[in-house]
């Protein structure tokens, strides 16, 4: 027999069927335990950290970078063109100044934003015009870094070009006044005026002079036709001419080319290491400035007899140490530099006389150009041969 516990008085009983009898009817109540961690935050944390790591990789990558810039160009190409309100003037003067001007003048400006975009552009002008200095320059990197950034440029001009093309209405405008009227029959009838005005007038297929001609469709076709043919042998010969770079290259020796590779991906990290290395000495220097401000004032004021009652306020707060920050030994090689004329000195020799690429040269090459003044560093301390900065 199942037994049922007695619920005592003045209160109801449960709903939900007493564990005593789900023991023993053989099953086992489910646990109503409080909602906790699920399992998707496992998946979601690792999925972060995917994205995480791919993010770093986009980002530490100048080439990922700007192939991801040129795509977006590419895609911004597309949506301007396709919202672009096309108005030819149907004027003899203007169609060809119009039409040639909107199929060329937007791809210049896109490979000139193509160009601004591209962070090596200005590393291969400074590679190109720096002085030799301690560090041969290789006309072979200046080529390789000019080739890679101009196929990016002109990834987005190509992109409106063929649209321009396959669409024709720019070449239609363009070309019009320029059709043979021999070619077509329907002009047989007209005064060489006529002819003009009349083939001035195709773009505009609402005039009132070439509305519902057979004429102007005939010639509008022709050079819409003539436009795509144009377009889509240009879209061949780039598709043909990329295959055969991409499939011919592991033909021919690639150590000239690995070479190039390397050392133009050297020039633009050690560009922007630099630059990070130079930020990061400014921070320090400009925090060492302000605590060295903030203690000449404490002493200043100590010596006008402006400092705290220390009866009244309490005790004051002990003077900075010598190293401001107690980190000097991490940061030896940036604090080495420690005046303004050993900065400017600094960024004159870098731009002047870059550094040897070997690192088992003297150190103290670059260490005599720097010592103005007595320097800072502990003379135990060993200086990075490569970023003294």
């Amino acid at each position: 027999m199942i037994r049922v516990e007695d619920q005592p008085l003045g209160r109801q009983a449960p709903r939900l069927v007493p564990r005593r009898i789900w023991i023993c009817l053989g099953r086992r109540p489910k646990p109503q335990c409080s909602p906790g961690p699920t399992a998707a935050h496992p998946r979601e944390a690792e999925a972060m950290e995917k994205f995480r790591m791919f993010f770093q990789h986009f980002q530490s990558s100048s080439e990922s970078v700007m192939n991801g810039v040129c795509l977006l160009l590419a895609a911004v190409t597309v949506k301007m063109y396709s919202s672009f309100d096309f108005n030819c003037p149907c004027l003899a003067r203007y169609n060809a100044l119009y039409g040639l001007g909107l199929l060329l003048t937007p791809p210049l400006a896109l490979f000139l934003c193509g160009l601004l975009a591209n962070r090596q552009s200005v590393v291969m002008v400074e590679e190109w015009r720096r002085p030799a200095g301690q560090r041969r320059k290789d006309p072979g990197i200046v080529r390789y870094m000019c080739s890679s950034v101009l196929q990016r440029a002109l990834a987005a001009p190509l992109v409106w070009i063929l649209l321009a093309l396959l669409d024709g209405k720019c070449f239609v405008c363009a070309f019009s006044s320029s059709v043979d009227p021999e070619k077509f029959l329907d002009f047989a009838n007209m005064t060489p005026s006529q002819v003009q005005l009349f083939l001035a007038k195709v773009p505009c297929k609402e005039d009132e002079l070439v509305r519902d001609s057979p004429a102007r469709k005939a010639v509008s076709r022709y050079l819409r036709c003539l436009s795509q043919a144009i377009g889509w042998s240009l879209t061949l010969l780039l598709i043909i001419v990329a295959f055969l770079a991409r499939c011919l290259r592991p033909c021919f020796d690639q150590t000239v080319f690995l070479q190039r590779r390397y050392w133009s991906n050297y020039v633009d990290l050690e560009q922007k290491l630099f630059d990070e290395t130079c930020c990061e000495h400014a921070r320090d220097f400009a925090h060492r400035c302000v605590l060295h401000f903030f203690a000449s004032m404490q002493s200043e004021m100590r010596a006008r007899g402006l400092s705290r009652d220390a009866a009244g306020r309490g005790r004051e707060p002990p003077e900075m140490p010598s190293g401001l920050d107690g980190d000097g030994s991490r940061k030896a090689h940036l604090r080495a530099v420690s005046s303004r004329e050993q900065v400017d000195r600094l960024l004159s020799t870098w731009y002047s006389s870059k550094p040897p690429l070997d690192l088992v040269a003297s150190p103290g090459l670059w260490a005599r150009g720097l010592n103005h003044r007595v320097p800072t560093v502990a003379p135990g301390t060993r200086l990075s041969q490569h970023t003294d900065v």
